[in-house]
């Protein structure tokens, strides 16, 4: 776990968490008669203000079509969709905006990269290496793509923890090592993978590496430049923004040399039926047809939104939420946590003997408590440890250590009623 002896050394910016909920309209409510506990971020985490008045914005003032339109209205959506350009270029570090490409999230990245970049450099005999740790959006895409071209998919190990075991990753290379695909946060453990050193590794064996950083991109800073990752991934409604927008970073000269994924509007220079079409520049060759304008706007303001908190500050109160969360829970005879890396995130999953997961999170909603239940997406992980499902507890900034407690009553109280 976060050792928060060492934190309380360092000079670590304060978060204001009443400030910080006052901006969330959703945490007032009630559920069951109860006050609103909601501890499923890792599975979509809920919008302040800032956001959510994009969309009245946008719908009331200036709704149009974008980058071709003269008018008035198409110029201010345009300057205000590549504005969103800038602000995710800034918060990634990329060296420019023409790096980073929307998508409907991180599922619809990584599948552009398995159909642009994989098709044009994966062949058989080729391998593709992936942790278990993985969500299923960067496991099979390329299970698709294996079957359809040839190449071998390795699977990058994991210890106890949950901690994938680097000299095994190592070892795994060959010549025909082209790609490695890992995540930098798992969803399902929470495990913070180090993915500066998979990326030298990578690179030193002559592989690319893609970053799946969904869970990653709410919880800490990200500087893509510094992990030099080939590509990058995350979603906006994982990081206080709106469902069905995206961003896939990748380094210049490889989106450059990617074919497009989609045709359509947008994505061309010329089309012709007497000579061959030709395609926009980077990135817009990987955008066809009319974006999520709107959501794509409300992401910048989500990311406004989390610079002006500060993500060193999220990142602290985050790991005191889980220490605590952590601590309440370990008292619960039966239950067992899975996923004891000693750099987490803020996830907590577990299981409880004599209990099945999907009943503690009926009974727990009742409760007033949101927690997720299920295989998160990771059945190769669970399976690794034994398990079809657990529970998962995941936090965010607005979340309180009393609400922690809330949670830790809870599930006493419902594992008492299951049993």
């Amino acid at each position: 776990m976060t050792d928060l002896a060492t934190r309380d050394t360092l000079a670590v910016p304060t978060l204001d968490v009443a400030a910080v909920r006052a901006d969330f309209p959703i945490l007032a409510r009630q559920v069951h008669g109860r006050p609103l506990v909601y501890l499923d971020n890792a599975a979509t985490s809920q919008t302040p203000r800032p956001v959510i008045e994009v969309f009245d914005d946008y719908y009331g003032r200036y709704n149009a079509n974008i980058h071709r339109g003269l008018h008035t209205l198409a110029d201010e959506a345009t300057a205000a969709f590549e504005g969103t350009r800038e602000t995710v270029r800034a918060f990634l570090n990329a060296a420019e905006p023409r790096e980073i490409v929307f998508t409907r999230g991180t599922t619809e990245a990584i599948n552009l990269v398995a159909n642009a970049w994989g098709r044009a450099n994966l062949k058989a005999g080729d391998e593709v290496l992936i942790s278990r740790l993985e969500h299923h959006s960067n496991i099979v895409p390329w299970q698709l793509l294996a079957r359809e071209l040839g190449f071998t998919i390795k699977v990058i190990p994991v210890d106890e923890r949950g901690v994938l075991d680097l000299d095994a990753y190592a070892r795994l290379f060959t010549e025909r090592t082209r790609l490695v695909a890992v995540n930098h946060v798992s969803n399902a453990f929470g495990t913070v993978n180090p993915v500066r050193e998979l990326a030298r590794i990578a690179h030193d064996r002559g592989a690319l590496i893609l970053v799946d950083g969904a869970q990653a991109a709410p919880h800490q800073a990200v500087d893509v430049r510094d992990i030099d990752a080939d590509f990058y991934a995350f979603s906006g409604h994982k990081v206080y923004g709106p469902t069905g927008a995206g961003v896939l970073y990748g380094k210049a000269e490889l989106l450059e040399a990617m074919p497009p994924w989609q045709g359509g509007g947008e994505m061309i220079a010329t089309v012709s039926f007497e000579r061959e079409t030709t395609f926009a520049a980077i990135p817009h060759k990987f955008e066809a047809g009319t974006p999520a304008i709107a959501e794509v706007i409300a992401l910048g303001a989500a990311l406004d939104w989390v610079s002006r908190v500060g993500i060193a500050a999220i990142a602290d109160w985050e790991a005191r939420l889980l220490a605590h969360a952590t601590e309440r829970v370990s008292r619960i005879d039966g239950l067992r946590i899975l996923g004891t890396a000693p750099d987490k995130a803020g996830v907590l999953s577990f299981v409880v003997d004599g209990a099945h997961s999907q009943d503690i999170g009926l009974l727990i909603d009742q409760l007033g408590v949101a927690i997720r239940t299920g295989h998160h997406c990771a059945q190769p992980l669970l399976h690794h440890f034994g398990v079809d499902a657990t529970c998962r507890a995941s936090f965010a900034a607005y979340n309180t250590l009393e609400e922690v407690d809330v949670f830790g009553e809870a599930l006493e109280r419902v594992i008492g009623m299951v049993r």
